[in-house]
């Protein structure tokens, strides 16, 4: 029963210590969400940068498996090079050592007062409605059971007692350093976090156990192969991905590989390396030993494999190969994309920054192809109605999985700034299907433009091209208003608007007069009549776009 005992507490110290891990990551990432997106636009050239960029982003996130899954679906979307997911890739996995260093911790005394976190979290949460109040209480929350969790598991083990020396015999058994990696290995990607493995590893030593017999460098193999382990979840993200996410994620893989290949033989050649550089640091703290180790691994491996990265991407690039012509998605050559990244959702404001971007695309596609619609009108070319269709039908198509991603969107743990974003996205998307759809009726004007051997005036031909110039300058101050939500645009927004619908009254004003004075025959009112007010129409959702953002601020 003892052991039962025993090992409900570690069961129980585990599940407070992964829980506390996600409340304080989530609730972290969204005080952050704003820091959060403006590190992951910074994607400079410049290496150095881009490891810094990676390691806030995990210090944020509290988990390197977080950064690099995030890392992978910005490569999937073409918003990162692999080149700049490499160094990212490295910086993270320096970041993940300050969660270690906060895990070991707890065998210094001040840290049980880190326990009472828990507790005014809570309360926090309980008493405050605000928003960002609520993510401070659980972040709070969070941190302070990570430390409960580790108490329960360190004090589930027995020091004195025959359950103590059971125990002893069954995890300080002499293992086989290649073996302990393995377990590492193992264990990590059953647990998806290697934060989590080592939190565990170090109760256990703090507990008294002597893993791996307490000898040399053997307990370090595991650390070593909790690293590999991380990458299973990365891995796994990249299944059915595009190519370049595939790589990103390989590219973790063979970054934790080569580093715990070098560090495996050195640790097998210098069997003094613990007893010469850990424990002087920290003689009576194994936890600070771990944490110490973890971090030279870290930081060793990126400084040994930075000044590399270039070789790293055409190594990914030469086991990873390009898709053969025709498997891509159709959508693709149209420049839309073809899946939104159920990746990014891992960071709800980052994934919303992204869609928000790709919306600005469906925007400017519905636009073009209003466009292609109008100029076939005006060279009286049925033949482009077919294409207009199937545009037509793709941008359907994306629209429906822009949607479907937005309710995923809206049950993710918001800031109420991006639930007003999300909330006015359905109304633009709505706006983007309206432009094709007004674009798919200007085919049929041209159809009977054709077919019924209509004729316009040279005169009405162009105050059509004067109206509609104006529209597409409608588009592009519209397009910059919604993109940078630059709320100072919107009076000249209004103000192109209102040009427009005065236009399309003159018009049709214009053509009633001429069908009185006998100028301009009857059959083509319908039309001129429907051509000019479809153009009007396509206007005002293009405004209707640009004061979205009134409702996102």
């Amino acid at each position: 029963m003892a052991y039962v005992i025993i090992f409900m507490h570690i069961l129980g110290g585990m599940g407070a210590l992964l829980i506390g891990m996600k409340a304080l990551s989530e609730n972290l990432t969204k005080l952050a969400h704003s820091k959060l997106k403006g590190l992951l636009d910074k994607t400079a050239k410049n290496r150095f940068s881009c490891v810094g960029i990676g390691t806030m982003v995990t210090v944020i996130g509290q988990s390197s498996a977080f950064t690099t899954v995030m890392v992978v679906g910005l490569v999937n979307a073409g918003i990162m090079t692999l080149f700049q997911a490499t160094a990212m890739i490295m910086g993270a996995n320096i970041g993940t050592t300050l969660v270690t260093w906060i895990v070991s911790l707890s065998n210094v005394e001040i840290t049980v007062f880190f326990l009472a976190f828990a507790a005014a979290g809570a309360l926090t949460v309980m008493i405050s409605k605000k928003d960002k109040v609520v993510s401070v209480g659980n972040a709070l929350a969070g941190f302070g059971l990570i430390f409960v969790g580790l108490m329960v598991m360190k004090d589930a083990f027995p020091t004195t007692g025959a359950e103590a020396e059971v125990i002893q015999k069954i995890f300080g058994a002499k293992i086989h350093p290649i073996l302990l990696l393995l377990i590492g290995i193992g264990i990590t990607a059953l647990v998806q976090s290697s934060t989590a493995v080592n939190a565990i590893i170090i109760s256990m030593v703090m507990g008294g156990i002597a893993i791996g017999g307490g000898e040399g460098n053997a307990l370090y193999f595991i650390i070593i192969g909790s690293n590999i382990g991380t990458c299973v979840t990365a891995l796994i993200s990249s299944f059915g991905a595009a190519p370049n996410a595939k790589r990103a994620a390989l590219i973790h893989f063979m970054f934790n590989l080569f580093g715990a290949v070098i560090f495996a033989v050195l640790l097998l050649s210098w069997k003094g390396f613990a007893d010469t550089l850990l424990t002087p640091a920290f003689p009576k703290d194994p936890g600070m030993r771990i944490a110490l180790f973890h971090t030279i691994f870290n930081v060793t491996c990126t400084a040994i494999f930075l000044p590399f990265t270039g070789l790293f991407v055409k190594l990914a690039n030469l086991i990873v190969r390009e898709k053969k012509k025709g498997e891509e998605e159709k959508t693709e050559d149209t420049g839309l994309i073809a899946e939104f990244d159920e990746r990014l959702l891992r960071s709800p404001s980052v994934a919303l920054a992204y869609l928000y971007q790709e919306t600005g695309k469906m925007f400017s596609f519905a636009v073009d192809t209003l466009d292609g619609a109008f100029q076939a009108f005006l060279a009286k070319d049925i033949g482009a109605t077919e294409g207009i269709a199937a545009e037509n039908a793709d941008l359907s198509e994306v629209n429906r999985r822009a949607v479907a991603y937005l309710v995923k969107l809206s049950a993710a743990a918001l800031p109420i700034e991006d639930e007003r974003t999300v909330s006015s996205l359905h109304y633009v998307l709505n706006d983007i299907m309206r432009i094709g759809e007004l674009a798919d009726n200007v085919t049929k004007y041209t159809r009977h433009y054709v077919n019924d051997e209509l004729n316009f005036s040279d005169e009405f031909l162009e105050m059509l091209q004067n109206m509609y110039g104006k529209l597409k300058n409608l588009y592009v101050l519209s397009l910059a208003t919604f993109l940078y939500k630059d709320l100072s645009k919107l009076r000249e927004v209004d103000a192109l608007e209102d040009e427009i619908d005065k236009d399309r009254k003159k018009l049709v004003s214009r053509h009633i007069c001429r069908l009185n004075e006998g100028k301009c025959q009857p059959q083509n009112s319908s039309v001129f009549i429907n051509l000019v007010g479809n153009l009007e129409r396509a206007a005002d959702h293009i405004t209707f776009i640009a004061h979205s953002i009134e409702q996102s601020e």
